[in-house]
């Protein structure tokens, strides 16, 4: 394992009505620990991994679920194979109870097949269990989603939502890196992932300093921490985070939310665009398209609109919902040209 010398900043003694409230004044990750450590699927992780599948699937009422398997050992790593030919896992559409079989029928195996459920919403797949198992959102419009699996390696990766992660059974190691490490993180495709989200490259645990010399000052700027049965993490919008399970039952729950207006939609598809229509644009044209973008933007000020007439402002204006349909319209006629 690499080493990382720096640690996430911690605090204790949050009151988990609050936590959203508390995390709001940080601009950067920080690990509450305790967090969740009433919750009572935390205390049945606590007496035994039987006692907590069994209160699960007291909840569980026969959705379908996802799951990422593995048939050989796979070091638990949910990456791509060679040259990022295919992914190394596959998908299964199964129950919550064959998931929970799947684990416990390796529980001691050093080396077991991985089998990893993330992102199920909770509420769709295990109504009833949120009460009590998750944060009081007050006026937060956050999803809360449940990843079940045994020892398994999530590869740096970003997400566009801010995040509080609360740790239910076993133990993860997250390390963090900020989000200017873009470049030196060797970002895979964006169009071909193991999971929804580009990741890094990498291999953490070894990795290859001749094919990937600029991670070393990526390290520079990490920061790791492991979390235990109750504990919980901030990891704010856009932060890259490596997910380590480090049990044979690793159980989180996680609340995701955007404190934006909600007109807008996914930064990444506005990405795709500029990529599609912009990268490859002469040099002369693209230095001139990142003048406009910064103008209309990234620095959009007083000289950006002011000179025209508020009704006549449109998109450069302030945005409602009649204006956000007017503009998404333009969008889908422009794209279906």
């Amino acid at each position: 394992m690499t080493r990382i010398t720096a640690s996430i900043p911690e605090i204790r003694d949050v009151d988990a009505g609050h936590a959203f409230e508390r995390v709001a004044a940080e601009s950067a990750p920080v690990v509450i620990r305790g967090l969740a450590s009433t919750w009572p699927l935390v205390q049945k992780g606590l007496e035994s991994s039987a006692e907590l599948s069994r209160y699960l699937l007291g909840f569980y009422q026969d959705t379908p679920v996802t799951a990422f398997v593995s048939e050989s050992d796979i070091g638990g790593r949910l990456f791509y194979t060679d040259e990022l030919a295919d992914t190394n896992f596959r998908q299964i559409k199964t129950t919550l109870g064959s998931v929970l079989d799947r684990i416990r029928q390796h529980e001691s195996d050093p080396a077991p097949p991985t089998v990893y459920m993330g992102s199920a919403a909770l509420d769709h797949f295990l109504p009833g269990l949120s009460t009590g198992n998750s944060l009081p959102l007050g006026g937060i419009k956050a999803t809360v989603r449940i990843w079940i699996g045994n020892r398994t390696t999530v590869a740096a990766h970003y997400d566009v939502l801010d995040n509080i992660a609360c740790v239910c059974a076993g133990r993860r190691r997250f390390t963090l890196f900020p989000p200017d490490q873009l470049a030196n993180l060797y970002v895979g495709p964006i169009d071909f992932t193991p999971a929804g989200q580009s990741v890094s490259l990498v291999d953490l645990d070894q990795p290859d300093f001749d094919r990937y010399p600029r991670f070393a000052e990526a390290l520079q700027h990490a920061q790791s921490a492991v979390l235990e049965p109750g504990d919980a993490i901030f990891i704010p919008s856009m932060w890259w985070h490596h997910v380590e399970a480090l049990e044979s039952l690793n159980i989180l729950i996680n609340h995701w939310w955007r404190d934006v207006p909600a007109h807008m939609g996914p930064p990444g598809d506005a990405l795709l665009h500029a990529i599609l229509n912009i990268r490859d644009l002469p040099a002369a044209q693209r230095r001139a398209w990142q003048g406009i973008f910064e103008h209309y933007v990234f620095e959009p000020g007083s000289q950006t609109a002011d000179h025209i007439p508020r009704h006549r402002r449109g998109a450069l204006g302030e945005i409602d919902d009649d204006t956000a349909r007017r503009m998404r319209a333009l969008l889908r006629n422009n794209l279906n040209r």
